[in-house]
């Protein structure tokens, strides 16, 4: 049904995506569907699942691509896979991340659980972004706090939908697009390479 909830949100946005309709897509009648709770409830479920392929909060480091990203071994190997994974991650969660934030306009609730979302997110990248310093491959002459936002920026949904969905872009050059823009922004130059002007 979460499923079905996806597809719902993605292509009708949040107040186009009707119990009704998300039953029928689901087969299951419309009581099953309120059963799981409230629109919002649903909603968040959808993002979730989306995201990640499971209901709830999520520990990025328990997941199989946080468990992958601890084998890299290389910092240059960390652009490669920063890219693949938000492509992985976003592409699937587009279309209901954009009912959300279409919905948080004009619903309380929907922005409220938002906004903790996005503070949930900013941890994440900054648990990330922490195991990345201890590696020593993170630059040095930019605040921590700003390459935690940068990074935010980067990964975002948003940049997805914008240079995919919107620009027209293929994945290949959005997955390229991440990479590159986390090796020159995030990570520590080499010595032998010119700084970015």
């Amino acid at each position: 049904m979460v499923e079905s909830a996806i597809e719902e949100f993605g292509e009708r946005g949040y107040h186009g995506a009707t119990f009704a309709r998300i039953a029928k897509r689901a087969g299951v009648s419309v009581e099953t569907v309120r059963a799981n709770g409230p629109k919002t409830a649903l909603l968040w479920a959808a993002v979730a699942v989306a995201s990640f392929g499971v209901e709830g909060d999520i520990e990025f480091f328990d997941t199989e691509r946080g468990k992958n990203m601890l084998e890299l071994r290389e910092p240059g190997a960390f652009g490669a896979y920063l890219g693949e994974t938000m492509l992985a991650i976003n592409e699937p969660v587009a279309g209901v991340w954009t009912a959300v934030t279409a919905a948080a306009h004009g619903d309380c609730e929907v922005r409220d659980t938002l906004a903790e979302r996005l503070v949930s997110m900013r941890g994440q990248v900054e648990k990330v972004l922490r195991v990345v310093g201890e590696r020593d491959w993170l630059r040095t002459d930019v605040p921590f706090d700003d390459l935690v936002e940068a990074l935010c920026v980067i990964t975002s949904v948003e940049a997805y939908v914008r240079y995919v969905r919107m620009d027209g872009k293929p994945r290949e050059e959005y997955q390229a697009f991440v990479a590159r823009t986390v090796n020159d922004t995030i990570l520590r130059r080499s010595s032998g390479e010119a700084p970015l002007s």
